[in-house]
C-alpha cells in the first residue's frame, strides 16, 4: 500500500492587495473604506479556504499593496494567516512576493517574512503573548522549491523577478509539481508595444513544459486560462487603476467575478470558486450625448442610475457620457450630481467631448482624417517612456489618462466634490 496520498488538493488564490485605498470615505473607525472592502475580501477568502480543506494553499503575491503597509494591514493580515492556520494545522501555505510586495533596495526586508518569523500580540486582558512561527513558507528576493514528502509534491516558488533569471525546472523526484509565480506572461495583457515591456515579460513555453502539473499565477486581476494547467486565480477585489477594464474582461468571459481555484493534481479537476463581491462596482451602459441639451442629458443620467439593482446607495460606479460638448457639460444639474456623489461611495460621471475630426485642404492631398486628440498623444508618450522595473506600463497610462480626464471636466464641474467622492 502507498504511503503517499491518491491526489493532492490546492487552491490558488493571488493579488489580496491588503492596505489598498481609495476615494476619500471612511469607516465608523476611522479606516478608508475601500481599504476596510479589501481587508473584508480576505477574511471572506480565508472563510471559504477553511471550508474546502485543500492540501496546500497558494498565494501569488502582492499580498499587501504597498512595500511598506500600515500597521492595521499587517496586523490583519496576521490574524487572518493565523486563523487560516489553526483551523487547517496540516494544510501547508507558500506565499510568493508579487511586485508590490518586493523592496526595490536591499536594505529594506520584506514585510512577508514576519509570517515565517513568529509575532507578539496582546490579548484582551492586556498581558502580552508570544506566537509561534506560522506554517507559511514565503519567497521574497529569489526563487525557492518547496518539497513536501509526505505528499510527494514539490513547489517551485518564484517571487517577481525579471524573466531568465530562474530556471523553471521541475523536481523529477517528486510525483506531483506545481509552479507558483508571481508576473506578466506573454499574450496574458493587452499586446505590448514597447521593447521595455515585452522584455519582462514571461515567455508562455517556460510555463508549459512537460513535467508541471499545475503552474499558478499571480499579477492579472482577472481569473484566466493561458493552457490546460496554466491560470491565473485573479484577485479579491477590485484593485488595479482600472476596475472597468476588468468588469468589461470578466463580461466578455461570462466570469461571476472574483474568486479563487480548487485543483486535485491527480484527477485534474478544477473549481472556480466565486467569493461574494464586498461591494458592487458597475460600469453602467454609456450614454449617447450627442444631440442632447443639458435637460435631456441631465434625465438620461438620471434614468441610468434608476435602473441599477437595488439603487446606488453604497456602491462604485461609473457612467460614460459620449460626445458631449463642453458648454453641455458645463449647464449640467451639479446639485443633483452632488446628490448622486453622496449617496455612492464613488460616482464618476465620464464626460467624453466629440473627437475632432480633420477635414483635408480643398487643393491639397490626402484623405480626411482624425486630428490625434490630447489623450491619444498622452497615450503613446506614456507607452514610449522607459519605465523603471515594478511599473506596470498600462497602469501608468490608465492612471495618467484618468487625471487627464479629471482635469478636463474640472473647469465645467467646478463646483463639485473632488473626483474620489
Amino acid at each position: 500500500m502507498s504511503r503517499f496520498p491518491a491526489s493532492v488538493r490546492l487552491v490558488h488564490l493571488s493579488d489580496l492587495h491588503l492596505g489598498f485605498r481609495q476615494y476619500q470615505r471612511q469607516t465608523a473607525a476611522g479606516i478608508n473604506q475601500r481599504e476596510a472592502d479589501v481587508a473584508q475580501a480576505f477574511a471572506r477568502a480565508v472563510d471559504r479556504l477553511i471550508q474546502l480543506a485543500p492540501d496546500v494553499i497558494l498565494i501569488g503575491g502582492d499580498v499587501f499593496h504597498t512595500v511598506r503597509p500600515t500597521n492595521t494591514a499587517i496586523l490583519h493580515a496576521f490574524r487572518q494567516f493565523s486563523r487560516l492556520v489553526t483551523a487547517l494545522p496540516r494544510a501547508h501555505v507558500v506565499v510568493v512576493a508579487g511586485n508590490h510586495d518586493m523592496p526595490r533596495s536591499t536594505e529594506t526586508i520584506c514585510i512577508l517574512r514576519l509570517f515565517e518569523q513568529g509575532f507578539v500580540a496582546r490579548d484582551g486582558d492586556g498581558t502580552d503573548q508570544a506566537l509561534p512561527a506560522l506554517p507559511i513558507y514565503v519567497a521574497d528576493r529569489e526563487a525557492r522549491r518547496i518539497r513536501f514528502p509526505h505528499l510527494d509534491l514539490a513547489v517551485l516558488a518564484v517571487p517577481d523577478l525579471p524573466p531568465g533569471t530562474v530556471e523553471l525546472t521541475p523536481d523529477p523526484t517528486a510525483r506531483y509539481n506545481v509552479l507558483l509565480m508571481h508576473g506578466e506572461v506573454q499574450g496574458a495583457l493587452p499586446a505590448a508595444d514597447d521593447a521595455d515591456r515585452a522584455a519582462m515579460q514571461i515567455p508562455v513555453e517556460e510555463l508549459t513544459r512537460p513535467g508541471w502539473d499545475y503552474v499558478a499565477l499571480g499579477h492579472y486581476h482577472v481569473y484566466k486560462r493561458l493552457a490546460d494547467h496554466v491560470y491565473y486565480s485573479g484577485s479579491l477585489e477590485y484593485t488595479s487603476s482600472n476596475p472597468w477594464g476588468e468588469l468589461a474582461e470578466e463580461k466578455a468571459a461570462r466570469l461571476p467575478g472574483k474568486g479563487m481555484i480548487e485543483r486535485d493534481l491527480g484527477t485534474g479537476k478544477q473549481t472556480f470558486h466565486p467569493l461574494p463581491a464586498t461591494r458592487p462596482v458597475l460600469d453602467l451602459a454609456p450614454i449617447e450625448g450627442r444631440g442632447m441639451s443639458a435637460a435631456e442629458l441631465d434625465a438620461a443620467i438620471q434614468q441610468a442610475v434608476g435602473r441599477i439593482t437595488g439603487g446606488l446607495d453604497g456602491k462604485v460606479v461609473r457612467l460614460v457620457a459620449r460626445n458631449v460638448p463642453r458648454h453641455i457639460a458645463r449647464e449640467l444639474d451639479h446639485k443633483a450630481l452632488r446628490e448622486l456623489q453622496k449617496r455612492a461611495l464613488h460616482f464618476h460621471l465620464d464626460m467624453r467631448r466629440p473627437e475632432l475630426v480633420r477635414r483635408a485642404p480643398a487643393t491639397g492631398s490626402g484623405a480626411p482624417g482624425r486630428r490625434p486628440s490630447l489623450a491619444d498623444t498622452l497615450r503613446e508618450a506614456l507607452r514610449a517612456r522607459p519605465v523603471v522595473h515594478g511599473v506596470e506600463r498600462e497602469a501608468l497610462v490608465a492612471l495618467g489618462l484618468r487625471y487627464l480626464e479629471e482635469a478636463e471636466l474640472a473647469e465645467p464641474a467646478r463646483d463639485l466634490p473632488g473626483g474620489d467622492g
